[in-house]
């Protein structure tokens, strides 16, 4: 199943991204149309289609609330100038800290790094796991995260990533 889930978080980033863009260049651009393409191309090696599209719909219908708890976070690079491959990362993650239950923390964000060291920049896993990293403490003060399944060993309590390095 987790690879399966890794899949399912790839086309999500893609079809958002596609989203996006297409949005942003004036087309109509339908988000069912462009995950149900991605699935045809992939639906030998994905099993759980509806894990992917509660993600990417899920991130489309609350990227102001999401690019609302990002953007204090990193306040020298807004979200404007964020290149749209790590901004749709982390939106994801995000979404996946706060709404996803059935995924524990350190997973979306590890997963968070795995994508952004494989399409983003040079920098942008440095940069994702830093915002993670300051965002999950956050939330985990405010008590935003959901609550996840127990981790692999049996403790219920997700590590929190590394620190965001001190410029």
């Amino acid at each position: 199943m987790a690879s399966s889930r890794h899949l399912g978080r790839v086309i999500a980033l893609q079809a958002i991204y596609e989203y996006g863009f297409r949005s942003g260049e004036g087309d109509e651009a339908s988000l069912d149309k462009i995950l149900e393409r991605h699935f045809r191309r992939h639906e030998k090696n994905l099993s759980d289609r509806q894990f992917t599209s509660e993600l990417a719909e899920g991130v489309v219908a609350k990227a102001a609330e999401l690019d609302e708890l990002i953007s204090p976070i990193a306040p020298q690079r807004p979200l404007n100038e964020i290149p749209p491959i790590d901004h749709h990362i982390l939106q994801i993650s995000v979404y996946e800290l706060i709404y996803k239950g059935d995924v524990p923390p350190k997973v979306a964000i590890n997963e968070a790094v795995e994508l952004a060291k494989h399409y983003g920049g040079d920098n942008s896993s440095k940069f994702v796991n830093g915002v993670l990293g300051t965002l999950y403490q956050q939330l985990s003060e405010t008590g935003r995260i959901a609550a996840g399944p127990p981790e692999q060993g049996g403790s219920s309590a997700a590590a929190a990533p590394a620190a965001p390095p001190k410029s």
